[in-house]
């Protein structure tokens, strides 16, 4: 289910979908670095401000789904135009900051995006840009990402399915929300 807040700021209505926690698992995979399960907690977050505050942080799993290290953490901001094109500025732990451009799919909660400029610290890993899809698929928060290098040509790295974690001011909100008339014994409800 897509809830719209009422404080959220009117351009950002397309991006709705993102908002939230999220959390699930993926698979990391590129040359010059360990292939590995990851797992992943993603949030999406608005002021009333005309942007989405996004955070990512990711942690390398071992085989029976334990936390071994930090993996990949990133932050940023999302923005859309009227013309349903997306523009975000991010910033790696490693050093990288990026600012991708793209667009929201044409009647479906779906976004692609590309580098459009790339600057890095001395220190960061060899990295020239990437692609992003994003989309919103049975409830779920579901992404690729691809990156290149000056050595390694544009190629997925990682891919996550995340669920909506919901808290437990989640469900008394939905609670408040449900119509007085239920049925007493709640097997009613399903008949």
């Amino acid at each position: 289910m897509i809830e719209i807040p009422s404080d959220l700021h009117k351009d950002l209505v397309p991006l709705a979908f993102l908002l939230g926690n999220w959390a699930g698992a993926g698979v990391h995979d590129f040359p010059g670095s360990q292939k590995c399960n990851f797992g992943q907690e993603v949030s999406f977050t608005h002021d009333g401000r005309d942007f989405l505050e996004y955070r990512s942080h990711t942690w390398v799993l071992d085989q029976d789904g334990n936390k071994v290290r930090p993996l990949e953490s990133e932050s940023g901001f999302w923005r859309i135009r009227p013309d349903r094109k997306v523009e975000v500025t991010m910033t790696r732990d490693d050093g990288v900051i990026e600012i991708w451009y793209g667009e929201m799919a044409d009647k479906k909660p779906q976004i692609d995006l590309v580098t459009d400029a790339v600057a890095r610290t001395a220190d960061s890993r060899p990295y020239s840009g990437g692609k992003r899809l994003y989309g919103y698929v049975k409830s779920d928060l579901m992404w690729v990402g691809e990156k290149q290098t000056p050595e390694v040509p544009l190629r997925p790295y990682m891919s996550a399915q995340l669920k909506k974690v919901v808290t437990p001011e989640d469900v008394e909100r939905w609670a408040k929300a449900l119509p007085d008339d239920l049925p007493d014994d709640g097997i009613a409800f399903f008949k």
